[in-house]
């Protein structure tokens, strides 16, 4: 039976170095405190309307106030979709 030929490997050669991509580091120290602020304010909106029964924060929304203390809880969790 004839012998195979054997080929011939060729050497490793790595694949090119890709050059480094410019990240854009963007400071983001302000989503924390504005969404804490913003959830602190709608949870503390909701808690006076509650304990005046109605009368605060704004009298003439009546029920509404606790959309509003909702608005501004939703508000933060929008703010925290840019924490990275």
């Amino acid at each position: 039976m004839p012998k195979s030929r054997i080929r011939k490997k060729a050497d490793y050669t790595p694949p090119p170095s890709k050059q480094a991509a410019a990240i854009k580091l963007t400071n983001r120290a302000w989503v924390a405190p504005v969404m804490l602020a913003l959830f602190l304010i709608g949870l503390a909106w909701i808690v006076v309307f509650y304990v005046t029964d109605g009368s605060l924060p704004i009298d003439a929304l009546g029920n509404w106030n606790i959309v509003v203390g909702f608005g501004f809880i939703a508000a933060g969790f929008g703010v925290s979709t840019q924490w990275k």
